[in-house]
């Protein structure tokens, strides 16, 4: 199988299953944790007041109440209809766009943006494209916010074993298997720092975050002064 083929199959499995979810998302999952909080709160202080915030991938909108707490706008924008018709319910103020990471063509728009527990369904490939689609879109200066979650590296040669013994044209990293929402990359740490450094960001800060069975690392940036 084509592995530009695959990857797009894969990602209308991703978009589907959420959209399947979004009216009953917020009942089954809590994805807000007070690491996630901290972090969205330093990103709001980076925006000035009456500034615009992106939520890239925002699903239901978890975060954009903070948001507009703060006094600030919000655009919210994701692949998924039933993520989005979730999110305009509970905020109707906030503008939101049916797109997805890839497509964002937003230039100089805003002060401050986050892509929060999403970018685990962008394959390698595609990781300097949505990087570049965030610089672009930021005001000069402005701050992003980006969760990388992370799994056993373990786990993730087994996912490989699995997927190259099934003929599957998956990359060391990926895993697709049963129960993983269609789609899941997970880089190295090292490589996202690349990815960063190339796309103009400057690391301001970063923590790591433990769960059950996974974790996240959480990294703010900046965008350069222009």
């Amino acid at each position: 199988m084509d592995r530009r083929e695959w990857l797009a199959e894969r990602r209308a499995s991703v978009e589907m299953d959420y959209t399947r979810d979004g009216a009953t998302y917020d009942d089954e999952y809590d994805p807000v944790t007070a690491v996630h909080r901290r972090f969205v709160a330093r990103l709001i202080d980076s925006c000035p007041q009456g500034g615009t915030v992106l939520d890239a991938a925002c699903g239901t909108g978890p975060y954009m109440g903070m948001v507009l707490g703060a006094g600030r706008h919000v655009v919210g924008t994701d692949q998924s209809a039933g993520m989005l018709g979730r999110a305009g319910t509970k905020h109707p103020s906030a503008r939101l766009h049916q797109v997805g990471l890839q497509e964002l063509a937003f230039e100089k728009a805003f002060d401050a943006a986050m892509c929060i527990d999403a970018m685990e369904h962008v394959p390698p490939e595609e990781w300097p494209l949505v990087l570049a689609n965030f610089r672009r879109a930021l005001r000069s200066g402005g701050h992003l916010y980006l969760t990388i979650e992370e799994v056993d590296r373990r786990e993730l040669d087994r996912a490989f074993a699995e997927e190259t013994a099934a003929g599957l044209p998956a990359v060391r990293g990926e895993d697709v298997r049963e129960g993983t929402g269609g789609y899941h990359y997970y880089p190295g740490r090292e490589q996202v720092r690349r990815w960063l450094a190339e796309a103009g960001f400057t690391l301001v800060d970063e923590a790591d975050e433990r769960l059950d069975g996974y974790g996240y690392h959480h990294v703010l940036v900046r965008a350069p002064e222009y």
